[in-house]
């Protein structure tokens, strides 16, 4: 006979004795919620009245036997109910392996990372774009290192060289004090030729007057002789060698004066340019060493700030790169939770399967026993 729901079984075999009632070894019993068979218990109540010759059961086993049949039907509907969600669970186990399982093309080890590759990729362009401009920062660094570096020496060799042009300012004033003093003694030179010039003018003039003084009386004298030299002629050519003696000299002094008094102002005027370009040049060597401290102060608290904001980006980013670290290993102890979870509903899964399994040899052993009894 079928084991329906709402219906007494009818027997038309010969009286059924406490002998073939189930119990003992194995039996129903309404348990927790995850489980219907248990071991030790009996069937709740034994097919234990007796049975007319060819009659129905009498009210006890009616209503003993329509509880058994119901509580059976409830059994076998959680069963199918059990079933079909092991069913549904099997099917999303099998979805999930098929997705993020081995050979799913996400993660070989199983760990579904697919909504933080997003973040992940964004974080590493991140980190490498900071890569790249710490890198430009420190070879900044090194630039601006290499460049302090540059004019330093730069400051050396003007420095050395402003001593240098310092010291042949020096040497170009004694210069011009030996100068001055070799004009001042050639100024004194010429002063005395020239007085000795105005003396021998006058020496000469009261010579000539002395001499035309001498020879101004008429005296007529007439001799028979032999004619003698004649005094004016003489001292006319004497006067005229004296005077060009005199020129000459006035010319050789005054020609060697211009000479060296135009050697003096080209020497003086050589000694000012070169001293005015040594000024300039020291004014401008000033500037620049000026300028080349402005811009080595600028560039070293540009080093300092650079170096600031490369520690600020380095412990910035070790914090995002910690708490992404703790958020994956958070992700890692929900997957291992999930799993451990997944793990236990396929133990689950397995007892209920073998529960179904002695269920249905129980209902088979019952339905054999009937339909034995029946014939």
């Amino acid at each position: 006979c079928k084991l329906t729901p709402g219906k007494i079984w009818i027997i038309k075999s010969r009286r059924i004795t406490s002998s073939n009632c189930f119990g003992g070894g194995s039996g129903f019993s309404s348990g927790d919620n995850r489980g219907f068979y248990s071991h030790g218990g009996g069937m709740g109540g034994c097919l234990s009245g007796g049975i007319g010759d060819g009659g129905l059961f009498s009210g006890g086993e009616k209503q003993t036997m329509q509880n058994l049949n119901d509580r059976l039907a409830n059994y076998l509907d959680k069963v199918r109910a059990l079933e079909e969600a092991n069913t549904d669970l099997e099917n999303k186990i099998k979805a999930w392996y098929d997705k993020f399982g081995p050979g799913s093309g996400n993660d070989g080890s199983g760990r579904d990372y697919s909504k933080y590759y997003s973040i992940i990729e964004d974080l590493r362009n991140q980190i490498i774009t900071a890569a790249v401009e710490n890198a430009g920062i420190i070879l900044q660094i090194d630039n601006a290192r290499l460049a302090a570096d540059d004019f330093r020496l730069k400051y050396e060799n003007e420095l050395c060289l402003r001593q240098s042009v310092e010291a042949d300012i020096n040497g170009l004033r004694k210069v011009l004090d030996d100068l001055t003093m070799t004009r001042s003694d050639l100024e004194m030179q010429i002063e005395s030729l020239t007085e000795e010039l105005t003396y021998l003018k006058k020496s000469h003039e009261e010579e000539m007057k002395s001499m035309q003084g001498s020879s101004g009386g008429d005296v007529t004298v007439e001799m028979n002789a032999a004619p003698g030299t004649d005094l004016t002629k003489l001292l006319n050519d004497m006067r005229a060698q004296y005077e060009e003696l005199a020129e000459q000299n006035r010319r050789e002094a005054e020609e060697q004066f211009n000479k060296q008094s135009a050697a003096l102002q080209a020497q003086i005027s050589t000694d000012a340019g070169a001293a005015s370009s040594a000024k300039n040049e020291i004014t401008e060597l000033k500037r620049t060493l000026q300028a080349l401290e402005i811009e080595l102060q600028s560039q070293l608290a540009m080093k300092s700030s650079l170096e600031g904001t490369l520690a600020d980006t380095e412990a910035s980013y070790v914090a995002r790169l910690s708490e992404i670290q703790m958020q994956i290993s958070s992700l890692e102890e929900q997957i291992c939770q999930i799993r451990g979870e997944t793990e236990c509903q396929n133990t689950e899964y397995e007892q209920l399967l073998d529960i179904k399994s002695r269920l249905e040899m129980e209902i088979e052993t019952y339905r054999r026993l009937l339909d034995g009894e029946g014939g």
